[in-house]
């Protein structure tokens, strides 16, 4: 079945730098949209940004210009460079996979990123 772990939460300085990546397996990688949520404490889950299989890529207004989201389909991973951090981008990190083609958005467990001010 499909399975997406991610990994580098963290503990980080207001303006600092985390990357986070999300290793995916039991799916054709490159068929996939790939993507990154967030829910912060107390709210819903958001769309942060997203890498169709086309890479294209779309960003959350609010992490324009301080993330990249990337994708190695050689290595079936998926990243989020998170530069300039602020306290408020504080949350569960979500890696998630959507088939080109249509279908359920698949979610990893979540990383926590914990921005300190």
């Amino acid at each position: 079945q499909v399975q997406l772990v991610e990994s580098g939460g963290g503990l980080v300085q207001a303006g600092g730098s985390l990357t986070l990546s999300c290793a995916a397996s039991g799916l054709i990688f490159s068929f996939n949209h790939m993507a990154w949520y967030r829910r912060a404490p107390g709210k819903q889950r958001d769309l942060v940004a997203v890498i169709y299989s086309s890479y294209t890529t779309t960003y959350v207004d609010s992490v324009k210009g301080r993330f990249t989201i990337s994708r190695d389909n050689a290595k079936n991973t998926v990243s989020l460079q998170m530069n300039s951090l602020k306290p408020e981008d504080t949350a569960v990190y979500y890696c998630a996979a959507t088939p080109r083609g249509g279908g359920a958005t698949i979610f990893g467990p979540g990383t926590q990123v914990t921005v300190s001010s």
